[in-house]
């Protein structure tokens, strides 16, 4: 990838290497990582250098009526305005330029904006403006022109406010494993960045489950995993603590016909305690847990990893799948999982090229 930010920008960290380099280096650093827990071998998979990423956001930085899209310094102690991302979707990069210059020649649309934030899908662009002042009806007016003149749909935020003008969600569709997937993804949920990567992980996982009976997932957003996995168990639990992430994982059983998915609003922690018996919860009415006979449990936590408690809790399940965004706390909590199960299956992929991260994939067996 080619940017004229490179050094300035602090996106990209990695751009003194070329792309096959920065996967080099990342399967190195991960080899090294991770040589106390004996593994030995990385399934890799990697990326488009460039326009892979299909959710972004910008601040808006002005200068009199011109605006500019703005990011943080290498530093991370200033800004530096930019023209263009490449790393973005060719939707969203063709649109950043374009949609900036109309945006500068309405008043009422460039009056405080803060932010630009794009959610691209298969299917859709989706562009959230966020502003430092109470949106009206005549923000209506005019920035549903700006959305009939790029084919957009358009929100507008501030503080306490929400403007949908046409639909606040996105349809995407995936291909894994000879089967399509349709997503209905809500704008402010969390939802995969990179689009192509996210088939590859989903593909891997389903080409690794063996011996399936029932399956409990924890942290399942809007069913991304969920859904492609149901086809091989008899029945699933699945929780996640996010009102919209659920709202869009029981439309995406409906968009894809699957009915064997009961979905819970409750933290991994809560869950726990219930599966425990410590504590009855009115979340479970009509939901028996006793139902269950679970084979597998899949995690995919924040770069946090999860906590002891939660730890402790899934060491009790035969086969553990951990999809983790962060190399430092999947092996902390490896550390604790391999005095009891032998990592079967581990692999990278290569989310975000150009910078140090990278997304892993573990199944792990019980000893």
């Amino acid at each position: 990838m080619e940017c004229s930010y490179f050094g300035k920008c602090g996106s990209c960290t990695l751009y003194t290497l070329d792309y096959n380099a920065q996967c080099a280096h990342k399967q190195a650093h991960m080899r090294m990582l991770f040589e106390p827990l004996h593994v030995k071998a990385f399934d890799f998979f990697d990326s488009p250098s460039e326009h892979y990423r299909g959710r972004s956001e910008f601040r808006i930085w002005k200068e009199g009526n011109t605006l500019r899209y703005a990011m943080g310094t290498m530093d991370k102690k200033s800004t530096v305005c930019i023209d263009a991302c490449p790393k973005v979707e060719t939707k969203i990069y063709t649109l950043m330029p374009e949609l900036l210059k109309k945006i500068e020649n309405s008043a009422m649309l460039r009056e405080r904006l803060f932010a630009i934030e794009f959610l691209a899908s298969s299917k859709h662009l989706l562009v959230t403006l966020i502003y430092h002042k109470p949106l009206q009806d005549e923000w209506d007016e005019e920035a549903k022109m700006l959305e009939n003149m790029f084919g957009i749909f358009i929100i507008g935020r501030s503080r306490g406010i929400k403007r949908v003008l046409s639909q606040d969600f996105v349809e995407d569709h995936l291909e894994i494993a000879g089967r399509s997937y349709c997503y209905h993804i809500i704008e402010g949920g969390f939802s995969q960045p990179n689009r192509l990567m996210n088939q590859k992980m989903i593909g891997w996982v389903l080409g690794h489950l063996e011996n399936c009976e029932d399956l409990l997932e924890l942290y399942c957003g809007y069913g991304n995993f969920t859904i492609p996995m149901a086809q091989k168990f008899r029945k699933v639990l699945a929780t996640e603590i996010s009102k919209t992430s659920i709202k869009s994982a029981l439309i995406n059983c409906e968009l894809n016909d699957v009915h064997n998915i009961a979905f819970l609003r409750m933290s991994a922690e809560e869950l726990t305690s219930a599966l425990k018996k410590e504590r009855e919860y009115n979340r479970l009415a009509g939901i028996n847990l006793e139902d269950y006979s679970f084979s597998h449990v899949f995690v995919d936590p924040p770069r946090s990893g999860m906590d002891e408690a939660s730890l402790a809790f899934i060491s009790q399940f035969e086969n553990i799948i951990y999809i983790s965004c962060n190399p430092e706390t999947l092996k902390r909590d490896l550390e604790v999982l391999t005095s009891q199960y032998a990592i079967l299956h581990f692999a990278l992929f290569d989310q975000f090229p150009n910078t140090e991260h990278l997304e892993s994939g573990v199944i792990l067996k019980r000893l």
